[in-house]
């Protein structure tokens, strides 16, 4: 877990130094992407997982204390997705929009659009904040949290449910295969046209390079999204199907309970990956990387030489 820490750290890092040829607008997408996913490990999986686990009566144990960091834990989440789906958005318009491209695809408008989500996704997930009971009371204090039955029974809570599943994950899921499709129909067109005009099928096209390198990140990040993200909607469609409920216990040898926290697994799993995406995607990535790792044995080398 603290290599994954250190890892998106090393991400932002490299990220917020922009030396990784890549646009700004991409480079605020990506950059948002990976602070959220480190607010991900920090509150989903330290604090909400590890910290109830091995710290079961601190102070983050409490029914307040857990309303809170689960609340932190969807906000983190849903804005980790949208912003994967942001950014699936900005290279379909980049690539198959030219007339809206330089428009679009700025980075005021990626600013912009980076706030909105962050903004909606705290508007969004303030309501489970009231969907939690304490599991149990000791000594007149609340423990841990527990999903009140009516969060089951009454149409508004089952409404929001509902939203709240199709805006995360189906409505991504859909976008982000929307526009991958779109742009590899887009792709494949231009790159047959381009061919074309150049009369030789092995020339070397430098752009078309460059946009091949774009797309390989693109369906990268977009595919472990939808390949980490289907056990979750696999999970939802069983209990909405068979009208169990979700396993609220700590019971580590229940298999329900083993079944859920691999689901949760795998979803928190897709925003502790970014980084090796980066690294097997982009070159200059791999090169700022190791610089970044280099940098303590270079600046003791140059210390030593003065």
């Amino acid at each position: 877990m603290r290599t994954l820490q250190q890892a998106n750290l090393a991400t932002i890092v490299i990220l917020f130094q922009t030396r990784c040829g890549l646009s700004r607008g991409i480079t605020y997408y990506l950059l948002s992407i990976a602070v959220t996913d480190f607010i991900v490990i920090i509150v989903a999986v330290i604090i909400n997982r590890i910290g109830s686990i091995y710290f079961r009566y601190s102070l983050l144990s409490t029914t307040p204390g857990c309303r809170i960091s689960t609340v932190l834990v969807y906000i983190s989440r849903d804005s980790s997705v949208w912003l994967t789906v942001t950014f699936t958005l900005d290279r379909f318009v980049a690539i198959c929009c030219q007339s809206l491209k330089t428009r679009y695809c700025t980075e005021k408008i990626a600013s912009v659009i980076i706030g909105i989500v962050c903004l909606l996704s705290c508007i969004k997930n303030a309501a489970f904040f009231f969907v939690y009971q304490p599991l149990y009371i000791l000594d007149g204090k609340p423990w841990f949290c527990d999903l009140k039955s009516s969060y089951y029974i009454l149409p508004a809570w089952q409404c929001y449910q509902w939203l709240d599943h199709m805006l995360t994950p189906f409505l991504p899921f859909l976008l982000i295969l929307l526009f991958n499709a779109l742009t590899v129909r887009h792709i494949i067109a231009a790159s047959r046209a381009r061919k074309r005009l150049r009369c030789s099928e092995n020339s070397k096209d430098a752009e078309l390079a460059n946009r091949n390198k774009s797309i390989v990140l693109l369906f990268t990040i977009s595919l472990s999204f939808l390949l980490l993200w289907a056990t979750y909607v696999g999970r939802f469609l069983f209990v909405q199907l068979t009208g169990e409920g979700y396993f609220g216990g700590l019971d580590f040898n229940d298999p329900q309970f083993i079944l859920q926290e691999m689901t949760n697994l795998l979803q928190l799993f897709s925003s502790c990956n970014n980084v090796f995406i980066y690294a097997v995607t982009q070159t200059k990535f791999r090169q700022e990387l190791m610089k970044l790792l280099l940098f303590p044995y270079t600046f003791l080398k140059r210390f030593i030489k003065r």
